[in-house]
């Protein structure tokens, strides 16, 4: 569970609420019309943009952004060269019975285990790589453009309240709810851009980075128990993708 996204959600969506609150009426930020036409609209404009199943598909993306707990690259690759150690001190065949929680990982070893060729090895794990991240930065681009078309709608809300308004000068009544329309579908569309999606599109742009290293990191140490090579090679290796601060030596 990443409590960095949940805590900043929550703070941004209280403190909004509480600004809201110290106000003499709360319920005149509460308007059908204005949430329609941003809702309706932004969403009418992500399915014109995107295939209905890669929009779906996005909310499994998005739960990366609150759940994913990524392995430290420095622990990953204490684990590997752990597991070059198991490899070499008995046989590849002996990694069968290691349990690998990283899903990644375990694939690499049971491709090593099954006998794979070196290059075959990397094809395979280089195409998973490959798809997980395109996976990922659709994702990414949708809530973007999220982001970009919410604030889009709000302004077009405003131009039809402003047009109600303007049309209805002539009684006062009906002034008043037109403008309502007016300024807050712009407010519903910069909260949704500001509060939720693009916040979440860069939290998702850092996942995919991390993963991205985790990967590699995984890739290249697999390659390396495969190909026979030493633990305190691979150890030397692995380093390259960590922060000097949290390189350790091998034991």
């Amino acid at each position: 569970m990443d409590f960095g996204t949940i805590i900043g959600l929550l703070l941004a969506s209280i403190l909004v609420l509480a600004a809201i609150l110290t106000g003499e009426s709360p319920i005149i930020f509460l308007n059908a019309p204005s949430a329609l036409v941003v809702i309706g609209g932004t969403i009418g404009a992500t399915l014109i943009r995107n295939p209905v199943g890669a929009v779906l598909g996005t909310f499994g993306v998005v739960m990366k952004a609150f759940t994913t707990k990524l392995p430290r690259p420095n622990e990953l690759a204490d684990e590997i060269v752990e597991l070059a150690r198991t490899a070499r001190k008995n046989s590849l065949l002996s990694l069968e019975k290691v349990t690998i929680e990283n899903p990644f990982l375990a694939k690499g070893v049971q491709l090593c285990v099954d006998g794979l060729e070196p290059a075959q090895l990397r094809s395979i794990l280089e195409t998973d790589m490959s798809f997980t991240i395109a996976r990922h930065k659709r994702g990414q681009e949708i809530l973007e453009g999220i982001g970009s078309a919410a604030p889009a709608f709000g302004m077009i809300g405003t131009l039809i309240g402003l047009v109600q308004m303007l049309t209805s000068l002539d009684d006062p009544k009906s002034i008043g709810p037109a403008m309502a329309v007016a300024i807050l579908t712009t407010l519903y569309g910069a909260l949704m851009a500001n509060v939720f999606a693009l916040p979440l599109a860069d939290k998702l742009k850092v996942r995919s980075k991390e993963e991205a290293l985790t990967m590699a990191v995984c890739l290249e140490g697999v390659l390396a128990i495969v190909q026979g090579d030493h633990p305190a090679s691979i150890d030397e290796k692995l380093k390259a993708f960590l922060e000097p601060k949290k390189r350790t030596v091998a034991a």
